[in-house]
């Protein structure tokens, strides 16, 4: 389904405000522990501290969430983005997002999310893209979360120049890519991730793996205050994964059943025709006998394309 940018984000409109603000029962976007983490406005405050310490201006109150959410496009949803004022101007906008496996497509949906964002934006600040005036934007920061094990291939940035059309055209935007635990909040969800994935590995996809992961965190100083707070929620999220996870899995497993059980009622009830068709050529049976059989009229069963040959 494509659609022109204005019309995502009126759909976005009509879902809430089109942005996530903080509310902890808002589970629209994703039921995870990088959005719940950042749900939170002091964690994300705490993050573009991190990301810029020369601004020593800057307040709580000047931090403003704007991730996306759609229900009605619902592929068209980041992870987190937020505004930045200065002097209750906005002055950065910033897009993160989280991926546990690597996908070089993320700069085009960070593209989309950005292209999607300041749309919003020009239609809340009440004026129009056409005017001559030059419109007054925040300037972009982009940034990319990986949690994976295979670092063997991931650099400190890409770009979508580069990565999408192979170094041509006039168009680029450059993510960040920040892959490594660190004592910094996203540097620590990293962290978080990779314990996360060592415990699947030892105890599969259970409770124990989860109760490990937070022992573990909790031990080494790791999201301490967000997992003293919400490790409840953390269990029964990431518990709820598991079991989608294995819903989805029996409910293909079921429909794969279902149309193998279809093809070979299919197959018999084509035998069984092909077999009547036969009877009949043979005048062992009658033509209404046969299309009884086959719960056909005689018109129906006369106009099958081996009857018609028969009678050619």
């Amino acid at each position: 389904m494509n659609k022109e940018i204005s019309e995502v984000a009126e759909e976005l409109e009509s879902s809430d405000d089109g942005y996530s603000e903080i509310s902890s029962t808002n589970t629209k976007v994703r039921d995870s522990v990088f959005y719940k983490l950042f749900q939170i406005k002091e964690n994300v405050f705490q993050l573009y501290k991190e990301l810029h310490p020369e601004d020593t201006s800057v307040s709580i109150d000047d931090v403003k969430i704007k991730t996306l959410t759609s229900i009605f496009v619902n592929y068209l949803y980041n992870d987190l983005g937020f505004m930045v004022y200065r002097n209750k101007v906005p002055h950065y906008i910033i897009l993160v997002e989280a991926q546990s496996t690597w996908n070089k497509n993320i700069t085009m949906r960070i593209l989309w999310y950005l292209a999607v964002t300041y749309h919003r934006l020009v239609k809340e600040s009440g004026k129009d893209i056409h005017d001559k005036a030059l419109l007054d934007v925040p300037a972009p920061e982009l940034y990319l979360v990986y949690t994976g094990d295979d670092l063997k291939n991931v650099p400190d940035e890409i770009n979508i120049r580069d990565e999408m059309f192979g170094g041509e055209g006039s168009v680029d935007i450059r993510v960040k890519v920040i892959h490594a635990p660190s004592h910094t909040i996203l540097g620590q969800y990293i962290a978080f991730s990779k314990i996360y994935n060592e415990q699947l590995k030892l105890y599969g996809k259970c409770l124990k793996a989860i109760e490990e992961t937070i022992r573990i965190c909790l031990e080494k100083g790791i999201l301490v205050d967000f997992l003293k707070e919400y490790g409840q929620e953390v269990k029964t999220m990431l518990m709820s994964l598991f079991n989608e996870e294995t819903l989805r899995k029996e409910y293909d497993e079921s429909l794969k059943k279902k149309s193998k059980e279809e093809g070979r009622a299919e197959g018999r009830a084509e035998g069984r025709v092909e077999a009547l068709i036969g009877l009949v050529k043979k005048n062992l049976i009658s033509l209404a006998s046969a299309a009884s059989e086959a719960n056909m009229t005689e018109t129906e069963f006369a106009n099958l394309p081996d009857m018609k040959a028969a009678q050619n």
